[in-house]
């Protein structure tokens, strides 16, 4: 009767947690199928869990042998998972209720970190307003909300770093024993799941040798003293528990931990600011920052804000309280962890995937930051008013969130805020990293399903092979055939490769932001035209796929292909293109010592064959390209000539800026020379070009003596015939241009110049 009582009183005191704790169930139950998890993530957390349970049952020796990388990820999780999986029969991968299991058990522990949250919050200010208000800033962070169902590695981190938290805040708090060991405890299963964890482990660490280090008397370092030691065996003793794999050689295998998770040998490609960085390079020293900033409700950041200003304003004033087990300490503690955890990443050139995914723990002293600028906000002022106010703006920061987040659903985890350009037709995707979590390849899909409910559809499905047919009703499998194999008269779809292609807009595209998260089409009707377009003119490359070029635009055809060359993985096509200026290269190409940038997939991944003939089409980057190189690995090569053609058209339908021996045509930042009827001595003949601009000091160094650019090197080697007309083309650079100075030059000297005024 005691305890019933006691329960009771506690859900009157916690009234509001309920009531919260309860609408993101109901939101829950409501939401659990929009969030298509990855069939890659699914097996390799299975096998994590897997390797533990072989280990717990006996089997280590083999599970070491065959588990490869899955045997060294801690298991904390994942064992639990395996374990309910096969209580409940799911342990059949193709079973859709196994793939709703384990998110919804990965969702609840995300609600549970909330809790936590609440808890924490609550401790620290003893205020049960703020401590929901932190609790529903938490959960309602978009891209978290979404990983919280399919992420079963990222999650589960976050939200056991705030249990982590907890505990420590409440070991310093209480001084016990025992609480010291409980928060060792939790830390040793924190680090099982990422070894990021030892940052906390440290933090402790060093919080509790300032304890010892400021003790008044022995005793009071004596009882500081084990209460560290305590912590530090209890956190070891948890986490060599919790991971099986070191029970056989603890400080060898522990090193080889350490090895092979610093080398994972995964290439993954991070398209940030513009730019494709190679997740092996390590991220530059804004990356973390940038990705935090503009994912992340505002709202959140200028309390965060707050909350730092307020700890450092604090510390300035009572400086030996940072000595101390003081509220400003553990303050001074969630400002360096994010700082600290960033430079690491930074310094070690730790692998980060996508978006911040790996660090997205460190929003939660993030928030905690902000509920305590929240705090200061409103208890500063002794004015009611402002408090009010202050509260008043944090409930419509949060309605504003929740607003976009619907607005968006299900694809929060693509989540942008105010802080750059989201309304420019595919700005962000030419940017930032879109296709993170694949619901909207399920989107496409069930929406062309949806459009044709009956008979037999053909489709490619580029870049969603992680996505698990299990999601599809029995009769829809069967009726959906993958192919690269079209044929007119067949109801067929096509998955472009977005980011790095054109999309000409259809019925069944996923768009958000205004961008394309994925591009669908006709195969008949896009492949057709594009093969139409470039038989219209000759190919530039003859080959066993004869190569057109239209500007920017290559098409590959090769009619008459044998069926084969239609099947997922066929086509190994690679194209290199070297950049005029090394500056454009991706900067991991270069500093791997690459002249070229390797865009080998984009006509693999945009090829199908069309009613017999093979077709395949990309986009060349946009910067002036030296040399663009092509073909079959292992089959043919050859040099893609610019687009001769295309450049005389265009001349022609102007007037030129000066006439020589060949007229000069200015289009953009492009020169175009035409002489109709030339010889081949006059092809051969070189050119000299010198751009004279407005502001010398945009010259290169090495030429700002002589007053000009020297550009003779754009135009060596680049005269083409067309018909019996000869074309050179030159990129400009983009400064401002006063004057032009070009001609060509023999033995003699100049054989004709021409100078004139560049129309900016």
């Amino acid at each position: 009767m005691h305890v019933e009582g006691s329960v009771a009183r506690r859900l009157r005191r916690h009234w509001a947690l309920a009531a919260v704790g309860a609408l993101f169930l109901l939101v829950l139950a409501f939401a659990l199928d929009d969030y298509v998890p990855s069939t890659l993530d699914m097996r390799s957390h299975r096998g994590i869990g897997k390797a533990a349970l072989d280990y717990i049952g006996g089997d280590g020796e083999r599970a070491f042998a065959s588990q490869e990388l899955d045997r060294y990820f801690g298991a904390a999780f994942d064992a639990p998972l395996v374990l309910v999986e096969r209580g409940l029969g799911l342990e059949d991968s193709r079973d859709r209720n196994a793939y709703r299991v384990r998110y919804l058990l990965t969702h609840l522990v995300f609600l549970a970190g909330g809790g936590f949250c609440y808890l924490l919050v609550l401790r620290m200010f003893g205020s049960r307003a703020l401590a929901l208000a932190a609790m529903i800033l938490f959960l309602l962070h978009p891209r978290l909300y979404a990983h919280s169902f399919i992420n079963s590695k990222d999650i589960p981190f976050l939200a056991m770093f705030m249990v982590a938290l907890y505990l420590a805040h409440r070991a310093f708090r209480r001084e016990t024993l025992g609480a010291f060991l409980l928060c060792g405890a939790g830390i040793g299963l924190l680090v099982n799941l990422r070894v990021m964890g030892l940052l906390l482990f440290g933090a402790v660490l060093v919080l509790r040798a300032l304890d010892v280090a400021c003790a008044r008397g022995r005793e009071e370092r004596g009882r500081a003293l084990l209460a560290g030691g305590a912590f530090a065996l209890a956190a070891i003793l948890a986490y060599y528990a919790s991971l099986p794999v070191l029970w056989t050689d603890p400080v060898g295998r522990f090193a080889e931990l350490l090895r092979v998770l610093g080398s994972n040998p995964v290439v993954i490609y991070n398209l940030f600011r513009g730019e494709l960085l190679h997740a092996g390079d390590g991220p530059p020293f804004d990356y973390v920052p940038v990705w935090v900033g503009i994912t992340t409700p505002p709202a959140v950041l200028l309390l965060a804000l707050a909350g730092a200003v307020a700890v450092v304003w604090r510390g300035m004033r009572r400086p030996r309280d940072l000595l101390r087990n003081t509220p400003l300490r553990f303050g001074l503690l969630l400002i360096a962890l994010p700082v600290a955890m960033t430079v690491t990443v930074v310094v070690l050139e730790n692998r980060l995937y996508h978006d911040w995914r790996h660090l997205y723990f460190l929003y939660a002293p993030l928030l905690l930051l902000a509920v305590r600028g929240l705090h200061w906000v409103t208890m500063v002022p002794r004015e009611r008013w402002v408090r009010t106010g202050a509260y008043a703006l944090a409930g419509a920061a949060i309605a504003v969130t929740v607003a976009g987040m619907v607005r968006i659903h299900p694809h929060e985890d693509k989540y942008f805020n105010a802080l750059v350009d989201r309304t420019t037709p595919e700005r962000l995707a030419s940017r930032y990293q879109l296709y993170l979590l694949p619901h909207s390849h399920w989107i496409a899909v069930a929406g062309i399903l949806a459009a044709h409910p009956s008979g037999t559809l053909f489709g490619s499905f580029f870049g969603a092979s992680a996505v698990p047919d299990e999601l599809l009703r029995a009769d829809d499998r069967e009726r959906l055939i993958r192919t690269r194999d079209f044929r007119s008269g067949e109801r067929s779809f096509f998955f472009l490769p977005t980011p790095a292609g054109r999309c000409p807009g259809g019925p069944h595209d996923v768009r958000l932001y205004a961008n394309a998260l994925r591009c669908v089409v006709d195969p008949v009707a896009y492949f057709g035209e594009a093969r139409r377009r470039a038989l219209a003119t000759e190919p530039v490359v003859r080959a066993r796929y004869d190569v057109y070029r239209a500007g920017r635009e290559l098409t590959w055809v090769w009619d008459g292909c044998p069926a084969e060359e239609a099947e997922e993985g066929s086509g190994d096509f690679f194209l290199h293109v070297h950049p005029r200026d090394a500056g454009d290269l991706p900067g991991w190409r270069a500093k791997r010592g690459y002249d070229f940038d390797n865009l080998d997939w984009v006509p693999g991944a945009g090829a199908a064959r069309i009613d017999g003939n093979c077709v395949a089409v990309a986009l060349l980057p946009d910067y002036p390209a030296a040399r663009v190189r092509t073909g079959e690995i292992g089959v043919w090569s050859a040099d893609v000539p610019p687009d001769y053609a295309g450049a005389r058209r265009e001349a022609l339908t102007g007037e030129p800026l000066a006439r020589g021996e060949f007229a000069i045509w200015g289009e953009g930042r492009t020169l175009t020379y035409l002489r109709d009827g030339c010889t081949d001595e006059e092809a051969a003949t070189p050119f000299f070009l010198h751009l004279y601009p407005e502001d010398a000091g945009d010259l290169p160094e090495a030429r700002q003596a002589h007053g000009f650019d020297n550009l003779d090197a754009a135009l060596a080697d680049s005269v083409g015939r067309v018909g019996g007309s000869c074309v050179a083309i030159a990129d400009l650079p983009d400064y401002p241009i006063a004057r032009i100075r070009t001609g060509q030059y023999d033995a003699d000297g100049e054989r004709w110049a021409a100078e004139f005024a560049w129309p900016e």
